[in-house]
């Protein structure tokens, strides 16, 4: 394996695509907010090929999330904010911090005892960053809002149950869900007002990611499954059309609803 050094390198390309007279003027002209999306789409990427068990685009994918970060600490750097040897330095030193049991004295027996010691750590920190902002403590703080929204709602539910706010049995989530249903139906029997249907869908996504979190199923991973599921299903449908010599458009929904029956028994 080689042992170049790459991280140096790859911080001189990156200095390189921002210098205001040699380099690339895209590269120039990006910040923070611009380059976040990427961020957010590449670090999705590795999530996939991590998905597909796929090692070569992994470190692909990896590589270009890793530049995602170089970046971002190259645009800090010019400002004279941090640099990348300061965001290294930052997470080492958390690292080191939220691992006594390795690093120091601590003695912690299995992976559950972690996960708690963990989260007693990240809350020190919040407690810590609340009163040096004069901010008065959430059980909530620390969620960040730019999260994708399944995650979010997973996280907001966590921490509310870590200070008692949940039910102990699936059975209410379930009767909260079709309360909510209700209230959608109501809001669509009504005059429909599109703010008023957003809100009640909003109400019934969060509750039904609440089930899903309860039941130890990741919300997010089911709905990617789902979408890969209807994806194979909907591709069964345009072939079954294509074999016939028609279109998808042509054959109108109750042909469709019949193919994807077929579909289903097809492709599981």
């Amino acid at each position: 394996m080689s042992r170049a050094p790459d991280l140096p390198r790859l911080l001189d390309i990156m200095a390189r695509l921002r210098d205001p007279e040699r380099g690339c003027p895209w590269d120039r002209e990006q910040s923070f907010a611009t380059i976040a999306p990427y961020t957010i789409e590449e670090a999705y990427e590795v999530a996939e090929a991590c998905e597909r068990g796929d090692p070569a685009a992994l470190k692909d994918e990896l590589g270009d999330l890793l530049f995602q970060v170089v970046f971002h600490a190259r645009i800090a750097e010019e400002a004279g904010l941090f640099d990348f040897n300061g965001v290294a330095q930052a997470v080492a030193d958390k690292m080191l911090r939220r691992h006594p049991h390795v690093f120091g004295d601590a003695r912690i027996t299995d992976a559950a005892a972690q996960t708690l010691a963990w989260e007693e750590h990240k809350a020190s920190e919040r407690r810590a960053s609340a009163a040096a902002a004069s901010e008065r403590e959430s059980a909530l703080d620390g969620v960040g809002e730019a999260l994708p929204a399944l995650t979010r709602a997973v996280k907001l539910q966590r921490r509310a149950a870590r200070v008692g706010f949940e039910w102990r049995e699936l059975r209410p989530i379930l009767d909260k869900i079709s309360e909510e249903i209700d209230e959608l139906r109501a809001e669509l029997d009504g005059d429909g007002a599109p703010a008023r249907v957003a809100d009640e869908i909003g109400d019934l996504l969060f509750a039904v990611v609440n089930l899903a979190r309860r039941a130890e199923a990741d919300p997010e991973q089911a709905l990617r499954a789902a979408c890969r599921k209807f994806e194979r299903r909907f591709r069964h449908v345009e072939a079954l059309l294509a074999a016939a010599g028609r279109s998808a458009e042509a054959a109108g929904l109750k042909e469709m609803e019949t193919l994807w029956r077929q579909a289903k028994k097809d492709q599981g």
